[in-house]
């Protein structure tokens, strides 16, 4: 997730977790499906604040991290995702 750049040894400010959360959620977006126990770890408390500040808008991956945090939601500005739309079991919802 790092190719411009030295993978960091650690994630210890909120602006590197807000970097990290941004790119994770972009590989997701792309498709790249993240690892369970990374996915966990970012559900735990101490993320929830750069969650909630970095405002990825159009990220379906991100919408949804705010969700699992219980943070309030907020509008999605990305494109529609036709597969999500004709999803037949979000339909039954």
């Amino acid at each position: 997730m790092y190719p411009d750049r030295d993978v960091p040894e650690s994630l210890d400010t909120l602006e590197m977790k807000m970097d990290f959360i941004t790119r994770f959620c972009a590989a997701w977006d792309f498709g790249l499906m993240p690892d369970p126990a990374l996915l966990r770890s970012l559900l735990a408390p101490e993320w929830k604040e750069a969650v909630d500040e970095t405002r990825q808008l159009t990220s379906c991956a991100y919408h949804l991290l705010r969700e699992w945090h219980g943070l309030k939601p907020l509008k999605y500005m990305g494109s529609p995702y036709p597969e999500i739309l004709n999803d037949e079991c979000l339909k039954r919802m």
